[in-house]
């Protein structure tokens, strides 16, 4: 029993109560979505549980109660948003490069998807500016849980993609993790920085263009 409130433990096998456990995910819920949006707004120094509590309809003390504390609650977020882009960019992966029936476009097809995915991935997208943007004063624990969970969980994903293709003999390749940096720089930080990482957009025919030299100055390595 959560202390100071009046909730009693369900009984095994009884339905759950119509308050407490059951409500208490979508509560959690909707304090992150909040934050998510206030963080992503203010930024990590600039934003306040004040802000995050009224933009959630909740009290202060509901959100210490679900995380504790700021720093607590920007990891949860940043971890959740990080971790379903990066199930949606491993899944795009698998689409487009588990199977090759045409190497130079199957490839550019993927790095297309992936740009336009991350950079119009919402929450995530202001999040990861919010970053990059005040990586000094966020804790550094925070900063390596979010790379690790993210970009670096993308950069590992597609690492093994391209190992595989290797052994395959569609791509030369020694250096798999080299190759995976490399296919991110020649393919999307481009984009990335032209976007700023999707605060302004960018014309679909740059990011073609942008993706089409850079697939093609890829395959001159590795092709």
């Amino acid at each position: 029993m959560t202390p100071g409130t009046s909730e009693t433990p369900a009984t095994p096998g009884a339905p759950a109560p119509a308050t407490g456990s059951r409500r208490m995910p979508e509560k959690r819920q909707a304090i992150a979505r909040a934050a998510s949006t206030v963080f992503g707004r203010e930024g990590y120094t600039r934003a306040s549980v004040d802000a995050i509590a009224a933009e959630a309809g909740v009290s202060k003390r509901t959100i210490y109660n679900h995380f504790g504390d700021k720093e607590k609650l920007f990891l949860s977020v940043a971890l959740e948003t990080a971790g379903e882009l990066t199930e949606a960019i491993a899944a795009l992966a698998d689409r487009h490069l588990h199977k090759i029936v045409n190497l130079e476009a199957d490839l550019t097809a993927f790095a297309l998807d992936r740009a336009r995915a991350v950079l119009t991935a919402g929450d995530h997208s202001a999040l990861g500016r919010t970053i990059r943007a005040e990586a000094g004063n966020i804790p550094p624990e925070v900063l390596g849980a979010w790379l690790d969970a993210g970009p670096l969980a993308s950069q590992r994903d597609l690492t093994a993609h391209f190992g595989r293709l290797a052994d395959q003999g569609l791509l030369h390749i020694e250096d798999a993790t080299l190759a995976a940096t490399q296919f991110t720089l020649l393919t999307f930080s481009g984009a990335a920085d032209a976007s700023f990482f999707g605060a302004i957009p960018l014309p679909d025919a740059d990011l073609e263009a942008g993706v089409t030299a850079g697939i093609r100055a890829f395959l001159r390595l590795y092709g």
